[in-house]
């Protein structure tokens, strides 16, 4: 009955109570961003300024420490003129299509054998004992018998980049799978579903954000893979670039390799979260 005698400006105020604490969780929020970002820019800060007090000391022969603004220049002047016969966005542009062909099929491969040993056990049994041997041989073990089948061919870097992204496709596909709620596939089983439709519509929604994260840790073994790969079995890319700058003794050259590493590292990883933030979002809608 006192809500019932409220005068209109008690209501009003009554339901613009509780945007008080929101307000002031989104601006905690903003904040707390701001001195994220601030710390962010702090370490960044203080790694060049040791970086370039020890180059501009001679803490480290010039030779062999450049000073920032030094590699710097050299980046920009290789995205322009030519080093080991091709410009940086050459060898990158190279070493993205041999990244792709290897990411892309361990993904294709090493997601859904992971589901299937995940839901048929008799696969799980078979497959288990010869892929917990090889998948404990690091990639660059692969390199002398990449040369040796594929020399300097896209066959060489392709397969030891598929060495380092299938075996985490595999297990983090299989972990969904095993972990999926049995409730899930009894109530599928009782409504008469197949196995495969079991297999498509509950075992690989539910096992969705385990195969997400390793497909991000697939895409990063095998980014590095690669770099390790075109050390030795290429004739370009960003790896093969490392390598002549080393035999040149041209340190600024081998430093700028590998920021562009990094550098297209990050992006991979980013364009990988975007998209598992998608798919999370639509897993979520299917789900309500």
């Amino acid at each position: 009955m006192r809500s019932a005698n409220l005068t209109a400006d008690q209501r009003l105020t009554h339901q613009a109570a509780p945007a008080a604490p929101v307000a002031k969780a989104k601006k905690a929020r903003r904040s707390g961003a701001g001195q994220y970002w601030l710390l962010s820019l702090a370490g960044l800060a203080t790694f060049f300024g040791i970086w370039w007090g020890a180059a501009a000391t001679g803490l480290a022969p010039p030779q062999f420490l450049p000073t920032p603004p030094e590699v710097l220049a050299r980046f920009i002047e290789l995205t322009q003129a030519p080093f080991a016969n091709y410009t940086l966005q050459t060898h990158l542009w190279s070493s993205l299509m041999r990244y792709l062909m290897g990411f892309l099929l361990a993904a294709a491969i090493g997601v859904p054998l992971g589901l299937l040993m995940g839901w048929f056990r008799s696969l799980d049994y078979i497959v288990s004992p010869l892929f917990e041997i090889l998948r404990f041989i690091a990639p660059i073990a692969w390199v002398p018998f990449a040369a040796l089948w594929f020399g300097t061919g896209i066959g060489g870097p392709v397969l030891i980049i598929f060495a380092g992204a299938f075996p985490p496709c595999v297990v983090n596909a299989y972990r969904g799978a095993k972990y999926v709620d049995a409730k899930l596939l009894e109530a599928a089983r009782m409504l008469g579903a197949s196995s495969r439709m079991i297999l498509l519509e509950v075992l690989l929604p539910a096992a969705l954000p385990s195969i997400m994260a390793g497909l991000r840790v697939s895409a990063g073994l095998g980014w590095m893979s690669l770099v390790g790969a075109e050390l030795i079995v290429a004739s370009s890319g960003i790896g093969y670039m490392m390598v002549k700058g080393q035999s040149n003794i041209d340190t600024p050259i081998v430093m700028s390799a590998m920021i562009a590493i990094g550098i297209v590292g990050g992006l991979i990883d980013v364009l990988l979260r975007q998209i598992e933030n998608f798919a999370m979002r639509n897993r979520r809608r299917a789900l309500k």
